[in-house]
């Protein structure tokens, strides 16, 4: 019996030893959950419920060259209720608060809605299962200017706020473009569904959406449904600024190039077009212009949908003659342009291919003068061949000398790399015909901004810049970078070449293919071009399709800028660069000679000549003073008589002054106010009792009372002319 008792009590014994040491690893499990291993925990739970978010930056305004907005974000309003807030107690969420936010609501954010409606959707949404997906993060608005933020976070309930009124309001920007298509593929996109960032957005999106360390922290949290919604109102957390660009695109004669595009474009039927204007010392672009036909809701318009200037690679046609020649003079050829050279009446054979002027003439030969003027195909390549067949090697190296095999390495990504054929490549596929060919700009390709490149060196005395649209990065006004003219190459060909194709340049405008584009008052230096896009050869083919270009620069004696146009496949009012690219050239330099005072001559540049005395002044009349402060300003040699008393009257004496000579007035007779302004002649006349009555404007030309006669109140009507 006393041996059960033992193995019972044995068995009781262990079973609480047990027992107590689960609980004490129990207990000392749950000191370590709760007091040493607290923080971990407490923040595990936190992550299924709360999560740290960035704010996203507001993003930098991208600026023209005088400051003007070309691309901005404006900040817009999503709002959202939480019906469940834990601070909106049914004394806020009473009959006569809901009645008026639901008539505001059906009032000024949605009036398709009756104000009953919006009562009993708030009812329901108030007295719902909180488990229901989305009750705690409902959609109220989108995409509210800030006005009506402020407005609607006015409204009963809402204007408590977040945790006692529901009212939550997240802050999106818009990207904003004030001048809508202004220059709209060069600005670009950086976050474009599909496609790849392009333009100063895309090349510059890191600057202008600021640093991604410096984005302040918005809590949220996990509601029913695997919602997050923010605890705090976002649209009061500021978020962090990117830097702003500013750009070298001046807003004129951005709106000037793309006005004459388009309308040259819409005049010709052409496919698309570009014009670029680049400052000449410094390789500021001042405009680039894209425009394409394009499909819209079914409708054919023009829009700027690719950029052409900086990606389009193609055969330059007759504007390329300019390196062609250029390279002849560096080679010493071309001395005299009186030279003859003969031209076979605008036909000639080379090997089986034969090569044609664009425009028929019947000359056998012209002058090198006129081979470049007048943009003879047969006379271009009869030279070239003559010192170059032999040496192709060398013409191509004279080219790659004037940096033609180079891109220019624009800020913006999308420049295709120039293809210059090289002789002693055999990928090249060179061939007894491309020197020729290349020479009148085929069988080699370049983009416009290259091809424009080029022209500002030459325009630039041999000086060659790099093309650039950024000048400056900024935060709030402060410059953060800037970056400066760059200097490629100092010298592309010796002074001499540069000056003889200046020369030659000028003549296309003076008495060449470009004649009909030279302006009055200044004059345009540049060079057409007419390139058949699906030609062989200039084997004649059906539906043969073209590109007109102009390149040059103005004013021609001390260029200011540089442009160049490239119209593609125009179907009506002619083909030819100057029918269809160069009129447009015209009207965008025109457009810059009377905007920008820097193209204007001074008045006082030259010292004035003397005046013939047919062109003096006489016969002014008024007071002596006057008379002498009138003359002292303008600068005119005058001399007075000595008698003259207070009035006196301008006599050309000869031609180089005048004179002042005595105009007699007695004070009881009528005196001669004849060449004076109204003011002196009304005081002189009413001071002797006359009533005056004047007829027309200017200075006095005749008066009906003649001098001397008694002055006895009579009226007197004065002649102004």
């Amino acid at each position: 019996m006393l041996n059960i008792k033992n193995e019972v009590l044995i068995r009781v014994y262990s079973v609480a030893a047990v027992v107590l040491v689960v609980a004490v690893v129990i207990l000392m499990r749950l000191f370590q959950l709760t007091i040493t291993d607290a923080h971990k925990w407490e923040a595990k739970a936190d992550s299924l419920y709360v999560k740290l978010v960035d704010v996203p930056s507001q993003r930098g305004n991208i600026l023209a060259d005088d400051g003007a907005l070309l691309a901005t974000s404006l900040p817009f309003f999503d709002i959202h209720f939480d019906a469940k807030a834990e601070g909106l107690t049914a004394e806020i969420f009473n009959e006569q608060a809901v009645d008026s936010l639901a008539w505001l609501l059906s009032t000024y954010i949605d009036p398709q809605y009756t104000p009953g409606a919006y009562r009993e959707w708030l009812d329901t949404l108030r007295n719902a299962d909180p488990r229901t997906r989305g009750i705690r993060y409902v959609p109220i608005a989108k995409n509210l200017p800030y006005s009506k933020y402020l407005l609607i976070k006015s409204f009963p309930i809402f204007r408590e706020g977040r945790h006692a009124g529901g009212f939550i309001a997240e802050q999106v920007s818009k990207r904003e473009r004030p001048f809508k298509i202004l220059a709209q593929r060069t600005i670009g996109y950086a976050q474009r569904e599909g496609a790849l960032p392009v333009g100063i957005e895309g090349s510059f999106n890191t600057i202008l959406d600021g640093k991604r360390d410096d984005y302040p922290k918005q809590l949220m949290l996990r509601v029913p449904g695997d919602v997050y919604i923010p605890i705090n109102d976002l649209a009061e957390i500021e978020p962090a600024s990117g830097d702003d660009v500013v750009t070298t695109l001046d807003i004129n004669i951005q709106d000037a190039a793309e006005n004459a595009l388009l309308n040259a474009c819409q005049t010709h039927n052409a496919d698309h077009g570009c014009a670029i204007v680049m400052e000449v010392k410094t390789g500021k672009i001042r405009a680039m212009a894209n425009i394409g036909r394009t499909q819209f809701e079914g409708k054919t318009g023009y829009w700027e949908t690719y950029n052409y200037a900086v990606g389009e690679r193609v055969e330059p046609g007759s504007m390329f003659k300019l390196a062609s020649f250029m390279a002849m003079m560096e080679a010493g050829a071309l001395d005299d342009f009186e030279e003859k050279v003969p031209v076979y009446q605008g036909k000639v054979k080379i090997y089986d291919e034969e090569l044609v002027d664009a425009s028929p003439h019947g000359m056998d030969s012209m002058t090198i003068r006129q081979i470049f003027a007048l943009s003879s195909n047969v006379g271009t390549a009869t030279l070239t061949q003559k010192y170059f067949k032999s040496k192709s090697a060398a013409f191509v190296q004279q080219l790659r000398d004037f940096n033609l095999d180079q891109p220019t390495g624009i800020e913006i990504a999308g420049e295709e790399n120039p293809i210059v054929k090289n002789p002693e490549d055999p990928k090249s596929e060179w061939s007894g015909t491309t020197l020729p060919w290349m020479s009148i700009g085929y069988e080699l390709l370049l983009t416009p901004l290259q091809m424009l490149t080029f022209y500002n060196a030459v325009a630039n005395d041999g000086r060659m810049m790099r093309p650039y649209l950024v000048q400056r990065t900024e935060h709030y006004g402060e410059t953060i970078k800037e970056f400066r003219p760059y200097t490629v190459k100092r010298s592309i060909a010796s002074q001499k070449t540069i000056r003889k194709a200046k020369e030659l340049l000028k003549e296309v405008v003076k008495s060449g293919t470009a004649k009909n584009i030279q302006p009055a008052f200044f004059d345009i230096a540049g060079k057409t071009g007419t390139a058949q896009l699906n030609y062989h050869k200039f084997r004649a083919s059906k539906g043969i399709r073209h590109q007109a270009g102009f390149c040059g620069f103005f004013p021609a004696d001390n260029p200011v800028y540089s442009c160049i146009v490239v119209i593609s496949e125009p179907e009506r009012g002619g083909y030819h660069g100057a029918e269809v690219a160069a009129p447009v050239f015209r009207q965008i330099a025109d457009k810059c000679f009377a905007m920008k005072a820097e193209l204007h001559t001074p008045i006082n540049a030259n010292k004035p000549t003397p005046l013939k005395k047919g062109q003096l002044p006489g016969f002014d009349a008024g007071k002596k003073e006057d008379l002498k402060e009138s003359m002292q300003w303008l600068g005119l040699e005058f001399t007075s008589a000595e008698d003259v008393a207070d009035w006196g009257v301008l006599v050309a004496k000869d031609s180089i002054g005048l004179s002042i000579q005595n105009r007699s007035v007695n004070d009881k007779t009528v005196p001669s106010v004849v060449g004076m302004g109204l003011k002196d002649a009304i005081y002189l006349l009413e001071n002797r009792g006359c009533r005056v009555r004047a007829e027309g404007v200017g200075k006095v030309q005749s008066q009906s009372l003649a001098p001397g006669t008694k002055a006895s109140g009579q009226t007197c009507v004065l002649y102004l002319n």
